[in-house]
């Protein structure tokens, strides 16, 4: 069983910065595809990117490209949302989560998740 565990969620102000991580056991990263999600109250949940076992594809939510950057650690058997100008609407629970197979944004294909970390962009 894959156990993932977020951390580094917090409160920030709009146009901050913060850096998501979530660390794994239980199985080697390496055959995994990893994703992040996060679900904002009363809203649905939303894929927001992904990156490829090996880190060479990374796909993105239009909403968070080019400020968000997904990377991966696998011999620390990490992977990490950097998300810079942040904005409001980014607040939201946010989750990883891990699959085998292809990197994209569909939670149903995922089958191992984590807690979840809040994030709170608000002046």
């Amino acid at each position: 069983q894959l156990h993932l565990v977020e951390s580094g969620g917090g409160a920030v102000q709009p146009g901050g910065s913060l850096r998501l991580s979530c660390a794994a056991s239980g199985f080697p990263l390496d055959v995994f595809t990893l994703g992040w999600f996060r679900q904002a109250p009363g809203k649905e949940r939303e894929g927001v990117a992904c990156i490829s076992t090996g880190g060479e594809v990374a796909n993105y939510a239009d909403s968070v490209k080019g400020r968000f950057t997904i990377s991966r650690d696998n011999a620390k058997k990490t992977v990490f949302l950097q998300m810079n100008s942040l904005k409001p609407e980014d607040t939201a629970v946010y989750y990883c989560a891990a699959r085998k197979g292809l990197c994209n944004l569909y939670g149903d294909y995922y089958d191992y998740w984590g807690q979840g970390t809040q994030v709170t962009v608000s002046s």
